[in-house]
């Protein structure tokens, strides 16, 4: 701990500051701003209760107004300070409503009588609170689960099935000279300027015909084929050597054996790399789940999400703790596999 502070504090200015120091500092803390500013703004709005994400100006810390039950009102009645302007002592009173700029409030001890005071006068007897039921409530009560179980299938699977399918590829595209490699590779890589949108027809009717229509299977057999993995994952394999794999024959490998037992583990920071995006791509995918699964049972999160905040009329404070829970996974792939991104992309020739 104490090295990683030394390293924070390092300066080139010795005992003074630099201006190199100060610049660096204002890029470092603006960064960590930019970077991670709306995250935590995330997290912490998860936390607050529908009534403070709707106050203005909005605050950073989960506030919570407090309440008091007052005899001969239903309900708890919040509370506010107010100073007597002629006094100058401050009261505690409860509101019990509000007309246009004034409010009508009652001592909570003497409830009898009506103080009329302007809302500009008033402030809120708030503390700090964490409303966890915004992330208990839609697990009990909705179904979310069944949301998030679809979306890890989808996910490990297609994860699974796009490292399987793309390092074939890129080993027969890599290892292998035949008539028309460079063709076919050319074509592969075309395919990255093609968007989502132009196809979306065609693939539509082929998942229809294909009766995987409202199917899971109809979300991850599209989306396994990408010429970004097959890209990367054959510039990686061009670096190992061809000699290796000509001593694998002379020892009777099989080219199967070739592919499963040298080049994949050789790869594996490659692989790691193509991993990371694909969790990404698909744990993150809206358009394509939206076009092909019509029934709530088949819901992917990020579909489930959307139909969630119409049903409920944008209920934000349970849309925003299940958001914080969405990014979850994706946090943890990057923290595990944060140390292969740069050998893979630097290995791989990706920008």
């Amino acid at each position: 701990m104490s090295r990683a502070f030394e390293f924070l504090l390092r300066r080139r200015g010795g005992t003074g500051l630099h201006w190199t120091d100060v610049f660096t500092y204002f890029w470092l803390v603006g960064g960590f701003v930019l970077m991670l500013g709306p995250a935590l703004w995330l997290v912490n709005s998860s936390f607050k209760t529908p009534a403070a994400l709707a106050e203005f100006p909005p605050s950073i810390l989960p506030y919570v107004t407090a309440e008091t039950v007052v005899q001969g009102y239903d309900k708890p009645l919040p509370l506010y300070r107010v100073t007597d302007k002629e006094t100058g002592e401050e009261r505690v009173l409860a509101e019990v409503r509000r007309i246009g700029i004034m409010g009508q409030m009652v001592d909570p001890k003497n409830p009898g009588e009506i103080v009329k005071v302007n809302i500009q006068d008033r402030t809120p007897v708030r503390s700090v609170s964490f409303d966890t039921e915004n992330y208990t409530k839609p697990f009990t009560a909705f179904d979310f689960p069944l949301y998030l179980r679809n979306s890890v299938f989808v996910t490990v699977v297609a994860t699974l099935i796009t490292l399987l399918t793309n390092s074939m590829a890129a080993f027969a595209l890599s290892k292998y000279n035949f008539t028309g490699r460079s063709a076919v590779m050319f074509l592969i890589v075309a395919t990255l300027m093609v968007p989502l949108s132009v196809i979306l027809v065609p693939l539509y009717s082929v998942i229809s015909a294909m009766g995987l229509f409202n199917s899971l299977w109809g979300v991850i057999l599209p989306t396994v084929a990408t010429p970004t993995g097959v890209f990367m994952l054959r510039q990686y394999m061009l670096t190992i050597p061809d000699e290796l794999l000509d001593a694998a024959r002379m020892d009777k490998a099989s080219e199967w054996q070739i592919y499963w037992r040298i080049v994949l583990p050789l790869t594996a920071p490659a692989l790691a790399v193509l991993a990371i995006f694909s969790v990404v791509w698909r744990w993150n995918d809206f358009l394509w789940p939206l076009i092909v699964l019509s029934r709530k049972e088949v819901y992917t999160l990020q579909v489930g999400l959307a139909t969630y905040a119409g049903e409920l009329n944008v209920q934000w404070h349970f849309i925003l703790a299940m958001t914080v829970v969405t990014m979850i996974p994706v946090v943890l792939v990057f923290v595990f596999l944060q140390r292969f991104i740069t050998t893979g992309i630097a290995g791989s020739g990706l920008k």
